[in-house]
């Protein structure tokens, strides 16, 4: 690891720890939770649960550009992993799929947002539901354990996204798939929202174009890879302000392309004789 990618893995670190100290209605009034930013949009990328079963009102930090649980296909006694778990809500969520029969694992980078969805699920008596500590980069779960992956506007926020996706196919069953949302890019952003550590934390700066973003899932080695929704992340002017003066904006504004929230869904290469073992081995 690089030290420039271990300053900005501290940055989220500190970051998202003061953000699962604050209370939920100060994150939902922010860009992805980065802080106050905003007065135009009531959040400029979660879209809205309530119609989700399993939804937990205190566990919902605003955070999100998606709903992976919505499109990840969870069955009853599936085993579900949710990288960047925050305070617990698409764990909540994949429970309810999964039902008392299945798992649940939420992976976190921030002791304290683990311990903020620790004391979410206490309170909602699931005992099928478990948090852990770690880095995405490096999952601390066994191989072949997962049916399902999902992750709600994380991957952005890594530094080494190959390795995250060599893990996430790691860490799933031969016939499992996952289900992530994340922000990607069309084109390229201004120099100056890029080098802007808060935009970083913001889930902005620390996205790719959408075209590497893809290429990397098909490098890792999954098939089926299918865009399940996508939508245009719009920047108000009160937020640009911070960063571009007037007629930065504008160009900006005017730009092809631009930042968009991608839900994409994807599945595990099948174990064959010619991929999981020499053939004169026999032990396929």
């Amino acid at each position: 690891m690089t030290a420039n990618e271990q300053e900005l893995k501290e940055i989220v670190r500190q970051k998202y720890g003061e953000i699962a100290l604050q209370d939920a209605a100060t994150n939902m009034a922010s860009c992805c939770g980065s802080g106050g930013c905003s007065t135009e949009v009531y959040n400029i990328m979660a879209d809205d649960y309530n119609e989700l079963d399993g939804y937990a009102t205190d566990a919902d930090l605003g955070l999100g550009c998606g709903l992976p649980t919505k499109f990840a296909r969870i069955k009853k006694g599936d085993t579900v992993v949710d990288l960047g778990s925050g305070a617990g809500n698409d764990c909540f969520v994949a429970r309810a799929e999964t039902g008392e029969t299945g798992k649940v694992y939420g992976v976190d980078f921030t002791e304290a947002m683990i311990e903020k969805a620790k004391a979410n699920a206490a309170k909602l008596g699931f005992s099928n539901v478990e948090f852990r500590q770690g880095d995405i980069e490096d999952i601390p779960l066994r191989d072949n354990l997962a049916d399902v992956v999902v992750s709600n506007c994380v991957l952005n926020l890594v530094p080494n996204k190959k390795a995250v996706f060599n893990e996430i196919r790691r860490i799933l069953k031969p016939t499992g798939h996952f289900s992530i949302s994340d922000i990607v890019l069309v084109g390229e952003l201004p120099i100056k929202i890029q080098e802007v550590a808060e935009m970083y934390a913001g889930c902005v700066s620390g996205a790719i174009q959408k075209t590497d973003y893809l290429a990397l899932i098909k490098e890792a080695g999954f098939q089926n890879i299918t865009l399940q929704k996508e939508k245009p992340i719009i920047i108000p002017d009160d937020i640009l302000s911070n960063y571009l003066n007037t007629q930065e904006i504008e160009a900006f504004k005017n730009q092809e392309g631009g930042i968009f929230s991608v839900t994409v869904y994807a599945e595990k290469e099948s174990i064959t004789k010619s991929n999981c073992c020499p053939p004169e081995s026999g032990c396929c």
